[in-house]
């Protein structure tokens, strides 16, 4: 927050080299401040996708390298830093620089191709002119992003940087109150998350008294843990993106009534994430900058595989390998997957036969439908996300094996007998008028 302050007051409308170099110097600080000498592993990362760039120029080339090299760079030091705990090393902002840079020379690509062959997304996302070596840097090291992210594009850095990220143009922008809005709630998540972790952690899933509490109890503890556990993201999230508000990167234009809007950068949306009974409600909630990355740079670039699921799946394929080389995120994005293509298919069922429709709409009951639905959506986030805080096969297995895989069976008993009951309680001339 200091630092987007002295850039506010001092920097906003100055030239381009000393903002780029003020945010690469102040990046490069932090890294060597929170990882002391592995701060290079970053810089040898930045210095050679530069060089990639420029003598790749833009060619299939040049982003099939930087894939390769950026993710097999990634995993290696995940490899070679790997532990059965949570560690926070260097390892961390580098998994969100890697993103960047992937991007980054995908959207140079796009760049040099004919702007008609391009969709309106890939037009507003592709680097039009040739980065400099400070400018790359400017944008990897962005202060207020290096650590935990947001993911946002060079285009967008670029406007932060020419002064256009403002709702008064001339003027510094007016986003100390949006600022200090996420800085509060992030505060709040960050007391709740410290006054109840020391006594609801993932160690407890592990301990014989767990085991020998009643089923109910496991699950029950499995639900709320699942849900207080993904409070340490959501702290982080909220507090950085206030800093990029503060900064100006969070100016995303105007709504249809002229209130400025400051969401360009949001990683949360907190009302939906907190009340949305569903599973993709919580996926178009959390880490929504990650996610809508993916989706750019992986999933709608495999359109060309002509299954929508299976782009889907090699998309959380890639989210778990980025993540850590743990099998117990290669268990998180597989249940990700299943649950998602199994909640689809309720949802299909539901709306399309007349019985369920029918007693899905009584009024009386929607806060019973809600309750229930909440508690299935708590509980087997819960189930995926011990995998994935786990890590460990020997660890992941034993809590599954003490709740009775209760989270893969539920749904690939349902992904298996759900066609069948869609089958019975569909009309022929509903399944006729959705074809049509």
């Amino acid at each position: 927050y200091p630092l987007a302050l002295f850039y506010r007051h001092y920097l906003f409308y100055k030239d381009s080299y000393l903002i780029h170099l003020f945010h690469a110097f102040t990046g490069l600080s932090i890294a060597y401040f929170n990882f002391g000498p592995q701060f290079y592993h970053s810089l040898l990362c930045v210095a050679l996708q530069f060089l990639i760039l420029r003598l790749m120029g833009r060619t299939v080339t040049a982003v099939s390298t930087t894939f390769c090299f950026q993710m097999a760079y990634l995993l290696a030091g995940y490899y070679y830093t790997a532990t059965g705990d949570y560690d926070i090393k260097w390892t961390m902002p580098h998994c969100v620089l890697t993103l960047k840079l992937i991007g980054l020379a995908v959207d140079y690509y796009d760049g040099g191709k004919d702007q008609n062959s391009l969709s309106s997304e890939q037009q507003r996302y592709a680097i039009r002119g040739v980065p400099s070596l400070l400018e790359v840097a400017g944008f990897s090291y962005f202060y207020g992003a290096f650590l935990v992210g947001p993911q946002f594009s060079m285009n967008h850095y670029m406007k932060l940087v020419q002064g256009q990220l403002t709702d008064t143009p001339g003027k510094m922008p007016n986003s100390t109150i949006p600022a200090l809005k996420r800085l509060s709630l992030g505060l709040v998540y960050l007391v709740g998350y410290t006054l109840l972790s020391p006594h609801i952690t993932e160690d407890y899933l592990l301990t014989e008294d767990y085991d020998s509490r009643p089923f109910w109890f496991r699950c029950m503890y499995m639900l709320v843990w699942g849900k207080f556990v993904l409070y340490k993201y959501v702290t982080c999230w909220l507090v950085t993106e206030g800093v990029c508000i503060l900064s100006g990167l969070g100016f995303n234009g105007f709504e249809e009534n002229g209130k400025a809007k400051w969401d360009a950068c949001a990683n949360m949306k907190v009302w939906l994430f907190e009340t949305n009974p569903r599973f993709n409600g919580t996926i178009a909630s959390f880490n929504i900058n990650t996610n809508a990355w993916v989706a750019r740079y992986v999933f709608k670039r495999l359109k060309f595989l002509g299954n929508k699921e299976l782009s889907q799946g090699l998309s959380l394929l890639f989210l778990a390998l980025w993540h850590g080389l743990h099998s117990g995120y290669l268990v998180c994005f597989q249940m990700e997957f299943l649950i998602v293509v199994v909640e689809k298919q309720a949802v299909n069922l539901i709306q399309e036969s007349p019985t369920l429709s029918g007693l899905a709409s009584i009024t009386v009951l929607q806060p019973f439908y809600y309750l229930v639905q909440q508690t299935i959506h708590w509980l087997f986030m819960g189930y995926s996300m011990t995998a994935f805080c786990l890590f460990t096969w020997d660890k992941w297995l034993k809590v599954y094996q003490s709740i009775y895989f209760l989270g893969h069976v539920f749904f690939l008993i349902l992904l298996f007998t759900l066609p069948y009951v869609h089958k019975a309680m569909v009309p022929r001339k509903e399944k006729l008028k959705k074809k049509e």
